[in-house]
């Protein structure tokens, strides 16, 4: 039997979803349901597509849901990437050490990108940098600030060896 759900027109990605699981969030006004489901056909519009057949996020123009009234359209500056192991785990958030996790400077996206990494740089690693990138820094404000300077370049491994060497 062929199905053909309604779909909105105007969405650029819709998906054909075979329910799983309905599970009530509570009984007073707002509480809603979540719905678990099985993804069985997605219809991506071939305008939002790259040259490679991926979606441009540059293009598909997302809006996100906030609270009240209160949406956000997802584009332009707005947009930001952190790349992420694919293939094996990165060390997670908690195992950076506690004085760059607590940072004033650094921004919970940029521990992330810190934390997104599959190995700290090895000691080698960070004194063979140090030989040729030999910064001082007046206090830890001014080196977390160095090293957000290269996060936001998507220099990850070369902040950790400023964060690691000094």
């Amino acid at each position: 039997m062929d199905i053909k759900p309604f779909r909105v027109a105007e969405a650029p990605v819709t998906m054909e979803c075979k329910v799983i699981e309905v599970k009530e969030l509570g009984e007073k006004g707002g509480a809603g349901n979540l719905i678990f489901c099985e993804v069985q056909l997605i219809h991506i519009k071939e305008e939002v597509l790259d040259a490679h057949g991926k979606i441009d996020q540059q293009k598909i123009d997302l809006v996100a849901r906030m609270g009240g009234n209160w949406y956000c359209r997802a584009h332009g500056d707005a947009l930001f990437e952190i790349e992420k192991p694919i293939t094996t785990l990165g060390i997670g958030v908690d195992s950076i050490p506690a004085e760059v996790r607590n940072s004033k400077i650094l921004t919970g996206n940029n521990l992330g990108q810190l934390g997104n990494v599959e190995h700290f740089p090895t000691a080698e690693e960070i004194a063979a940098y140090k030989t040729t990138n030999n910064k001082h820094f007046a206090n830890k404000d001014e080196l977390h600030q160095y090293a957000k300077t290269l996060l936001d370049v998507n220099k990850v491994a070369e902040a950790w060896k400023v964060l690691l060497g000094n």
